[in-house]
């Protein structure tokens, strides 16, 4: 997909400068409806967070159990220490981070061996979850290629509305897909049903409440920059951190 034109961005230096509040509800199964008629976008609420969500982070074990969807693993299966994001497709905070940061990241410690990166899908909308849907459809292999590129085009289909809906089929068809295999994609209540789980178990369990959030190693990141990720994996021990099980 074409690369678009970078703008200036204000960097995520900490947790309340990258990250965009989430609604702290529980999703219906029925919302993955809306994947194909309407594409409705999630009430987003601002209020104070969920009394209920866990105060102290998840245990290793408990993040890295097995959950509705298959964790696609970036990065070596037997690597040290094991970042989790959980981000939403229309979240500009995750556009950033994914376009800027992320590069960083990946070069100095995914390429290396001394990382393995897992995208968990957290969508704020309608319209992410359709996008989330559609880097599901693409398989594993294609799966973080289509990530990409949908981040990297986020400008150009993340409008609410028949616009976005018709932006993202856009974007979809020069990533391959037909308006058949879009609309197959899109329409697949499972699929939806298992993205809509996962979020509510990220927020339930883990305490995700704004996107990006990250984990390393089991403990919640504060910041969303180089040297956050240099301070949790460089600056701790990670011996024993057990593999993926998704």
């Amino acid at each position: 997909m074409a690369k678009r034109e970078k703008k200036p961005t204000e960097p995520a230096t900490d947790e309340a400068a990258g990250k965009s509040k989430t609604g702290l509800y529980v999703l219906g199964a029925a919302v993955a409806v809306a994947a194909v008629a309407g594409l409705v976008y999630f009430n987003n609420d601002n209020g104070p967070r969920d009394p209920n969500a866990p105060k102290v982070d998840p245990e290793m074990a408990a993040l890295m159990e097995a959950g509705p969807l298959e964790d696609v693993v970036m990065g070596s299966a037997d690597a040290p220490n094991t970042i989790v994001e959980y981000a939403s497709m229309t979240c500009p905070h995750c556009a950033h981070f994914y376009t800027e940061v992320f590069p960083e990241v990946k070069e100095k410690y995914i390429d290396t061996g001394k990382a393995r990166f897992i995208f968990r899908e957290f969508p704020l909308d309608g319209l992410a979850l359709a996008a989330s849907m559609l880097a599901r459809c693409a398989g594993n292999d294609r799966f973080y290629p289509v990530v990409d590129g949908l981040f990297e085009t986020q400008e150009t289909w993340a409008v609410p509305g028949e616009d976005g809906k018709e932006k993202l089929l856009f974007i979809a068809k020069q990533a391959g897909f037909s308006q058949e295999s879009y609309d197959k994609c899109v329409g697949d209540k499972e699929l939806g049903n298992k993205i809509i789980e996962q979020r509510r178990r990220a927020h339930e369990d883990f305490g995700v409440d704004a996107t990006p959030s990250f984990f390393v190693n089991g403990k919640r990141l504060k910041g969303a920059t180089l040297k956050d990720f240099e301070a949790a994996i460089d600056g701790s021990s990670s011996e024993g951190t057990p593999p993926p099980s998704g």
